[in-house]
C-alpha cells in the first residue's frame, strides 16, 4: 500500500508527537519543547528533545531523529504500514482506499483480530479455573511467577473437542475456523461433520504481532503425546515465516540494550525475560527465514543466535548462517552463542543465574567463524581430495553473497584460512656449521651485500612495473576463466596504475557473478560498467611479451604461463616484506637464525625473479 505525501503530512499534523512518545518515555517540559534521557542509548543527563511545532524528535547524543512514523518503526519495531495504520486510527483518519482484494483481506483480518482476542480471554479464564490446575502446576514447576504469566498472557485449552466452540458460538464456526481455532473436517459420504477445537489439553501461549495484537497461539501439551508444541496454522492474520514470538515486547528492549537475542522456543524466551533479559525472541518451530532475519536486522546489525549445544541445535545454527549469507552486508551479520551440552537457556538461567548467560553473550562467534568451523569439522582433511572439497565448499558459500564488497572480503578471508590450514610445514633448519663472516669489535654478523635483480626492482615495494601489469591484464582478458580460479592472487597483484586497478577489480567482480566467464562475456560486462575504453587506454597492445600476450602462442602453454606469472607477482610483496623484516632482525640481533631466514628468503626471491625472467619473450610491437 502506498500513501500520498498529502495524506502523510496531514497524519503528522494531527498527531501530538509528545503525547505519542510520552506513552513509553518520561518527558519534561523545556520551554516550547520537551526533553528526556534518550530511549535509544543509555545516558545520565537528557539530550533527547521533542518538538511538537517542528514535528520531530532529536537526540544530540546518538543522533536519533525522526517523526511520529519513525518513532513507531524505530522504538516499537512496527513496519511502515503498521505505523501509519496505528497513527491513523488514533487520529480518526481513514486510510486511502486500497484495491478491492487488499481491502477484502484487510476487512477479514480486522474481524479475525477480535476473534483471536476473544479466544485469548477465554483461555486465560480456563487457566484460573478448576481444569487449569495441571497447567498451573506445570508453570509452578518451571518457576514461572504470576507477573510473568500475566505479562505473556498464559492460558489453558481444556481437553475437549467443543468447549471453545461452544463458549464462542456467537462468533460462528466459520470465523473460528478461519482464525485457526477450529478444525473443519472434510465431508464424509456427503454428510457434513462438525468442526472441533484445534487446541485440547494444552498450555496456551498467545503469539502477538509487533503492535501487540494476538494473531495466533502456541500450545504445549501437558501429558504424553505429540507434537509437544502445536502452533496455529497460517491465517490472514498469521504468517509463520514473517513472525517472531515476543517481538512486540523484545523490540523496545532491544533498542535500549543495543542487541537482540534469538533462542529456540517459547519457554526459553519466557525464562530469559523473567531473568531480566527482555530483548529475546524465538522463531515458531521452523528454521529462521529471510523475512525473520529482516525483522531482526531492524533492531541490531548482528543479532545473536543462541541455540542448544546438541546436534539439532548446531544444525539449526548452520541453517540460519547459510540462510543469512546471501543477505549479509555492512550492518547486516549474525553472531552465535553455543550453550553447554545438554542445557538450554532456561536450564542455564535457573541453575546458574542470568550472569552465566550474560557471560556467554559477551563474546559471540562471528558468522565467518561459524561457517569456517562448520566446514572444517565436516570431514577429515587427510587427502588432497578432501582438502579440495573443503575449498570448494567454502567458495560455494562465498559465491552466494550478493554484496560484492562483502563477498570479496569473505573470499579473501576464507582462502587465507584455507592456505594457513593446508600449507605444508617448513622443514627444520639445518644446524649452523658453516664459517661465519664477522666484522667489527662487537662481533656482530654483517651479511654480504647482494645486488637486487632488475626484475626484483621492477616488482619491489614500489609496486608492479606498469608494463608488466599491462601484460598480465591482457592475459586475463584473453583467458578470463582464470580470474575466478585464481581470484586471491589476482586481487593481490601490486598494481599501481589507477586504471589498471579499476580494470582488475571489475574483472574480479565479473568472475564472481558470471560463471563460466569467456572473453565475449567479459567485454560485454566491461561495456555495461562503462569501462570498455580501459583496455585501449592502458595501451595493452604494447608491452612485455609473454606467451599469453601473443595471439599465435599455444593456448595451453599461454594459460599455464599466465597462472605462474600471476602467482609469482602476487606473492612478491609479501616476500619482500618478509625479507626486509628478516634483514632488520639480523642487524639488530646478529644471530644465526636471523641469517638463515634472510638467506632463505633471498633465495626464494631470486628464484621467483629467475622464473619470471624465463617467461618473458621480449617486447611486443
Amino acid at each position: 500500500m502506498t500513501f500520498s505525501p498529502a495524506f502523510l503530512d496531514e497524519l503528522r499534523a494531527r498527531t501530538s508527537l509528545s503525547a505519542l512518545i510520552s506513552r513509553s518515555t518520561k518527558l519534561q517540559r523545556a520551554g516550547r519543547e520537551w526533553k528526556a534521557c534518550c530511549p535509544f542509548h543509555k545516558e545520565n543527563s537528557p539530550s533527547f528533545t521533542v518538538s511538537d511545532e517542528k514535528g520531530f524528535y532529536h537526540c544530540f547524543g546518538c543522533s536519533a531523529h525522526g517523526d511520529a512514523i519513525r518513532w513507531l518503526t524505530d522504538a516499537r519495531g512496527l513496519s511502515f504500514i503498521d505505523a501509519v495504520k496505528e497513527l491513523a486510527d488514533a487520529a480518526g483518519m481513514e486510510l486511502p482506499a486500497p484495491d478491492p482484494r487488499a481491502r477484502e483481506r484487510s476487512e477479514r483480518a480486522a474481524g479475525l483480530h477480535e476473534v483471536a482476542e476473544a479466544a485469548q480471554r477465554w483461555f486465560v479464564e480456563q487457566l484460573g479455573g478448576i481444569e487449569g490446575a495441571a497447567a498451573r502446576a506445570y508453570l509452578d514447576g518451571r518457576g514461572i511467577d504470576a507477573a510473568t504469566r500475566t505479562r505473556f498472557g498464559f492460558g489453558f485449552a481444556p481437553d475437549s473437542r467443543g468447549k471453545l466452540r461452544t463458549a464462542l458460538k456467537a462468533i460462528g464456526n466459520d470465523k473460528l475456523a478461519e482464525a485457526g481455532l477450529l478444525i473443519a473436517p472434510e465431508e464424509e459420504q456427503g454428510a457434513k461433520r462438525e468442526p472441533y477445537d484445534r487446541f485440547r489439553g494444552r498450555l496456551m501461549i498467545p503469539i502477538r504481532d509487533p503492535r501487540g495484537r494476538v494473531i495466533a497461539f502456541g500450545g504445549r501439551i501437558l501429558g504424553p503425546g505429540e507434537p509437544k508444541y502445536l502452533n496455529s496454522p497460517e491465517t490472514p492474520l498469521f504468517d509463520k515465516g514473517r513472525t517472531l514470538f515476543n517481538l512486540d515486547r523484545a523490540g523496545p528492549a532491544a533498542r535500549e540494550a543495543k542487541r537482540i537475542i534469538v533462542v529456540e522456543g517459547y519457554m526459553d524466551v519466557v525464562a530469559l525475560d523473567q531473568a531480566g533479559i527482555a530483548e529475546t525472541v524465538a522463531p515458531l518451530g521452523t528454521a529462521l527465514t529471510e523475512g525473520q532475519l529482516g525483522l531482526l536486522w531492524r533492531f541490531s546489525p548482528a543479532p545473536i543466535l543462541c541455540f542448544d549445544g546438541d546436534a539439532a541445535g548446531q544444525k539449526a545454527a548452520v541453517r540460519a548462517a547459510l540462510r543469512a549469507l546471501p543477505h549479509v552486508g555492512p550492518g547486516r551479520s549474525l553472531g552465535f552463542v553455543t550453550l553447554p551440552p545438554g542445557e538450554d537457556p532456561d536450564d542455564l538461567v535457573r541453575a546458574r543465574g542470568p550472569a552465566a548467560f550474560e557471560a556467554l553473550l559477551e563474546a559471540p562467534e562471528h558468522l565467518v567463524d561459524r561457517l569456517w568451523r562448520h566446514e572444517v569439522e565436516a570431514e577429515s582433511l587427510v587427502t588432497p581430495e578432501q582438502r579440495a572439497g573443503l575449498r570448494r565448499r567454502l567458495l560455494d558459500h562465498v559465491s552466494t553473497i550478493a554484496d560484492p564488497d562483502v563477498r570479496d572480503q569473505y573470499r579473501s578471508e576464507m582462502l587465507k584460512r584455507f592456505d594457513a590450514l593446508t600449507r605444508p610445514q617448513q622443514p627444520a633448519r639445518r644446524p649452523w656449521t658453516a664459517q661465519r663472516p664477522w666484522s667489527g669489535t662487537a662481533g656482530r654478523f654483517v651479511p654480504p651485500p647482494r645486488p637486487a635483480s632488475a626484475e626484483a626492482r621492477a616488482v619491489g615495494r614500489s609496486g608492479l612495473d606498469p608494463q608488466l601489469g599491462r601484460a598480465v591484464l591482457l592475459g586475463l582478458v584473453r583467458f578470463p576463466d582464470q580470474i575466478g580460479e585464481h581470484a586471491e592472487a589476482v586481487h593481490d597483484l601490486p598494481l599501481t596504475d589507477p586504471d589498471a586497478v579499476r580494470l582488475r577489480d571489475l574483472m574480479l567482480e565479473a568472475a564472481m557473478t558470471h560463471s563460466p566467464l569467456d572473453p565475449d562475456t567479459l567485454h560485454t560486462i566491461l561495456a555495461a560498467k562503462g569501462a570498455a575504453g580501459l583496455l585501449e587506454a592502458l595501451g595493452l597492445k604494447r608491452g612485455l611479451a609473454f606467451s599469453f600476450t601473443r595471439r599465435d602462442a599455444d593456448p595451453e602453454r599461454a594459460c599455464r604461463d599466465l597462472v605462474r606469472v600471476i602467482e609469482t607477482l602476487a606473492a612478491r610483496p609479501g616476500l619482500d616484506a618478509a625479507l626486509e623484516a628478516a634483514t632488520a632482525r639480523l642487524k639488530e640481533t646478529g644471530d644465526e637464525a636471523a641469517f638463515q631466514e634472510q638467506q632463505r628468503l633471498r633465495t626464494a626471491r631470486d628464484e621467483a625473479d629467475r622464473q619470471l625472467a624465463t617467461l618473458i619473450d621480449g617486447e611486443t610491437d
